[in-house]
């Protein structure tokens, strides 16, 4: 059976939900990641009479489906230290409130929470999302920083994620962390680090995005099968690699689309990422899940681009053989 293809939503908020909805139909999508964010869900209204219905109702109108929902934005407040002026801009008046940061990450974790009921509610099994970090700041370890701080911050994590983690349980949801640079789990050893802090438990597992690999020079195929158990989630961005001796991996606080910069996120299929090899791995380890499409590309039209991507992503996913070459080469005439 094929893998279904979903739009991520994050990137279109800025459009009513019925908008996105309608478009990603139209382009022959199966269904839609939805974001927590503009009028896509608002995880505080979970139990809100008719709320959920209406959601379900208006996917149902375009043909659509949902297997996962995200909630990166919130999910980033939980353990971000410092919290600041870009917190602000992302988490929305409810979570920011006066700004105290404690106060901020406490109720980033509380809409977290809501967000696991707001899953069950949907029918859905799986949010995708961010943790934050407080020890993201020290990334270059210069000024020298002791190991009990870096400890501390696993710590913290944990202890943070932890009750979040267990309304996740009580509602049957898996969060899928996405392992992204400012996060607590950002690359191959970080991820193992963090999976180690929370005692492996099943409630936390990884979403698959290799657009954030590429840069760091991940191999986002061994990652796969390193991390076959936790692969909860499949999101696709693109990367372009274009390292020159002048543009470095860094970015050199350059805007996306600057031609200074050493790599950008392109439109899926036109960038660096093996999708062929990516797309076998998966198959190899039983991934069935969605197949969502996170778009982002400075030099594109989104209106051209997103539906491209699913047309050239699906070039790569083709069905796994169901005939073994044992048995194949064993065939008597």
């Amino acid at each position: 059976m094929p893998r279904p293809y979903t739009l991520f939503t994050g990137q279109w908020a800025d459009l009513p939900f019925e908008e996105v909805a309608r478009l990603a139909s139209g382009w022959g999508y199966d269904g839609l990641e939805i974001a927590v964010s503009g009028d896509h869900l608002d995880a505080w209204r979970w139990d809100e009479p008719g709320y959920v219905e209406a959601k379900l109702a208006l996917l149902e109108k375009y043909n659509l489906k949902v297997w996962a929902i995200s909630n990166h934005l919130k999910g980033q407040a939980v353990c971000d230290d410092p919290i600041d002026f870009r917190h602000q801009g992302i988490v929305g008046s409810k979570v920011w409130g006066d700004g105290d940061p404690e106060g901020v990450r406490q109720r980033a974790a509380e809409e977290m929470k809501h967000t696991a009921r707001l899953a069950k509610a949907l029918g859905v099994d799986t949010v995708v999302g961010f943790t934050g970090s407080s020890i993201w700041q020290y990334v270059a370890m210069f000024p020298p920083v002791p190991e009990k701080v870096i400890e501390a911050g696993y710590q913290d994590f944990a202890d943070r994620w932890n009750p979040i983690l267990d309304v996740f349980d009580e509602n049957g949801v898996r969060f899928a962390h996405e392992v992204h640079p400012s996060e607590i789990a950002y690359d191959y050893w970080t991820t193992v680090r963090t999976l180690e802090a929370i005692g492996h438990r099943e409630a936390f597992g990884l979403n698959w995005d290799p657009s954030h690999f590429m840069w760091q020079g991940i191999d986002p195929v061994s990652f796969i099968w390193d991390f076959k158990d936790r692969i909860y989630h499949v999101d696709c961005k693109d990367t372009k690699l274009r390292p020159t001796g002048r543009n470095t991996v860094l970015g050199s606080h350059l805007p996306w689309g600057d031609p200074r910069r050493g790599w950008d996120f392109v439109s899926a299929g036109r960038g660096d990422v093996p999708w062929e090899s990516s797309f076998r791995a998966l198959t190899a380890i039983g991934y069935t899940g969605p197949i969502s499409i996170e778009w982002e590309d400075a030099g594109m039209d989104r209106l051209h681009g997103a539906p491209e991507a699913l047309t050239n992503l699906k070039k790569y996913d083709y069905p796994a053989s169901n005939t073994s070459f044992d048995a194949a080469f064993s065939a008597k005439d």
